[in-house]
This record gives structure tokens, sequence and C-alpha cells, in this order.
């Protein structure tokens, strides 16, 4: 199977993604407080892990990746919204644009033709 340009693009923001997550993980724990918490941690970790599955699945032509775009999908969206909440921190700003920019393109590619 070849990849499209559009799911290029989406393979480069969910690998895009999964690594600022990654970095806001480590960030949030540094800062502490309501950066820190659980629910917060718990999302961002999410996101990191449906990003490199979504990726993974379209790198190797998965006939299953509108599934797993679908729901990275909706798990940027919603990490990209907890990151809002503390979008006075660049780095918070940072993640919810790139989960937004993510959420974006797997959502065109869940609804793509299998």
């Amino acid at each position: 199977m070849t990849a499209s340009p559009s799911m290029d693009d989406c393979i480069r923001n969910c690998t895009d993604c999964h690594a600022v997550c990654l970095a806001t993980v480590a960030h949030c724990l540094t800062k502490g407080g309501q950066h820190a918490e659980a629910g917060h941690i718990r999302l961002l970790l999410d996101c990191v892990d449906i990003c490199r599955t979504s990726a993974d699945f379209m790198i190797r032509g998965s006939r299953f990746h509108h599934r797993t775009c679908g729901a990275c999908a909706e798990i940027c969206a919603a990490c990209a919204d907890g990151c809002d909440r503390m979008a006075d921190d660049p780095m918070m700003k940072r993640c919810a644009e790139t989960c937004r920019r993510c959420a974006e393109s797997c959502r065109a590619m869940s609804t793509a033709a299998a």
C-alpha cells in the first residue's frame, strides 16, 4: 500500500504529537500543581500512546488505520482542551496546538475510504 500525501501528513502529525506530548509529561511533572494532576498526566500519556499506534498502523498499511485514527482524533482533541486550560504556559500552548493539528488530520484520515 502506498501512502497518500494526506496519510504522510497524518503520520508526521501523529509522530510530532507523540514527541510533544511526551515532552509535555516531563514538563508537567517538573512544574507540579495542576500541571501534574493524575487525570491530566493520564490524558497526555493516552495521547502519546494512541499517536504512536496510529502512526504505526498507517506506516505498515493496516486496513484498520481508520479506526485508530478515529480514536486518535478524539483523544488528541481532549488533550488539546486539557492543555488549553494552562495556555499561559508556552509548553502547554505548544502541546494544545500540536494536538489540534493531529486531531484534524486523524479525523480526516478516519473518514477516508478504508
